[in-house]
C-alpha cells in the first residue's frame, strides 16, 4: 500500500472543551482562555476541536463554524489543529470539512456515523464521500462503544487505502486490535482515545493522544510518553497511576462540568463555563467536590 504524505500530527493533543453560557452561547473570552491555557500551560501538541468533549452533536452548524473560527484566530499556527466534522449527517460533514480546510486546520477527523446501524459498506462510503470533497488529510475517529460500529483489521485496511486517510483516533480497550494494526501499518497515524489507557497505549507505539483530560492535566500525559520513550516505565506507571487517580474522581462527579470548573481553578474563568443542555449545570455538591479534587490530584 502506498501511503499519501501526512501532515505529521503528534504528541499529546487535548479534546477541547467549549464553555457555553445559559442560553448555550458559546462563551467567546472563555474559549480563547481554554486555548491558551492548553497551549502555554499545557504544552500541548495540538487541540482536537468539534469532538464529543466539545459537545458537537448538541450543535447546530453555525455554532460548530464559529467554535472552528475562534479557534484558528486564538491559535494561528502555534500547534495543531485537527477539527472534528463527522457526524450522521455526511453533507454537513463535507460542508463543515470545507470551512476547516479553508481556515487551515492540519487534518479533519470524522467519527464514524451513528444511531442506525450502518453496515461497513455504508462507513466506508461515507469516509469515501467526504474525502473526495475536502482537499486534506483525514483521521477516522473510532469510538465502538458509543457508535456500535464496530472495525476489525479487514475493515480498517479497506479505509486506510482510501485517498486522503491518514490516521485513525482509536477510542477502544481492545489492544490485541491496536497491536495489530501498530504493526501492519507502521506508517498510519494512531492516536490513544482512552486517557486513563495511555501508558499501555503508549507502550505500543501510538503516535499520541486526544482526549478530554488533557485540557486540565496535559503535563503529567506529556510525562508518560515522555517517560516511555525513555524506557522508564517505573515513572510511565506512576504518571498514570496519578492520572487514573484524578480521572477516576472526576468521572464520577460528572466528567464535562468538573473539568470545566478544574479550568476555572486553573485560570480559565472569564463569564459562565457550562455545558449545553440538555446537560445538566453543577450543584452545589459537585462544584464542591470538583474542587476538592482540583486540590488533592492537581
Amino acid at each position: 500500500m502506498t501511503k499519501k504524505t501526512a501532515r505529521e500530527i503528534k504528541g499529546i493533543i487535548s479534546a477541547l472543551l467549549v464553555p457555553f453560557d445559559s442560553k448555550g452561547k458559546v462563551n467567546e473570552a472563555g474559549l480563547r482562555q481554554v486555548v491558551r491555557h492548553n497551549i502555554d500551560n499545557m504544552k500541548v501538541a495540538g487541540l482536537y476541536v468539534g469532538g464529543s468533549t466539545g459537545e458537537n452533536f448538541l450543535l447546530d452548524m453555525a455554532i460548530k463554524k464559529q467554535i472552528f473560527e475562534i479557534v484558528k484566530d486564538e491559535v494561528k499556527d502555534q500547534v495543531k489543529l485537527i477539527a472534528q466534522v463527522g457526524g450522521p449527517n455526511v453533507y454537513e460533514a463535507i460542508e463543515l470539512g470545507k470551512f476547516a480546510t479553508d481556515l487551515d486546520y492540519d487534518a479533519i477527523s470524522a467519527v464514524t456515523p451513528f444511531y442506525y446501524k450502518f453496515s461497513f459498506a455504508e462507513v466506508k462510503q461515507y469516509y469515501k464521500d467526504i474525502t473526495e470533497a475536502v482537499d486534506n488529510d483525514l483521521i477516522i475517529y473510532s469510538i465502538p462503544v458509543l457508535t456500535g460500529i464496530n472495525m476489525g483489521m479487514a475493515e480498517f485496511k479497506e479505509l486506510f487505502e482510501l485517498d486522503n486517510i491518514v490516521g485513525v483516533k482509536f477510542t477502544a480497550a481492545d489492544f490485541f486490535l491496536l497491536e495489530r494494526l501498530r504493526k501492519a501499518f507502521p506508517d498510519v497515524l494512531i492516536y490513544s482515545g482512552f486517557d486513563e489507557m495511555l501508558y499501555p497505549a503508549a507502550i505500543y507505539h501510538v503516535d499520541g493522544a486526544i482526549g478530554s483530560t488533557y485540557n486540565v492535566n496535559g503535563l503529567r500525559a506529556r510525562g508518560i510518553l515522555e517517560a516511555v520513550n525513555e524506557g522508564n516505565h517505573e515513572k510511565a506507571l506512576k504518571l498514570q497511576n496519578e492520572s487514573n487517580d484524578l480521572i477516576e474522581a472526576v468521572l464520577a462527579n460528572g466528567l464535562y462540568p468538573t473539568l470545566k470548573r478544574i479550568l476555572q481553578l486553573q485560570g480559565a474563568n472569564k463569564g459562565e463555563f457550562l455545558s449545553r443542555k440538555p446537560m445538566a449545570s453543577m450543584t452545589a455538591d459537585q462544584k464542591e467536590e470538583a474542587e476538592r479534587i482540583f486540590k488533592n490530584y492537581l
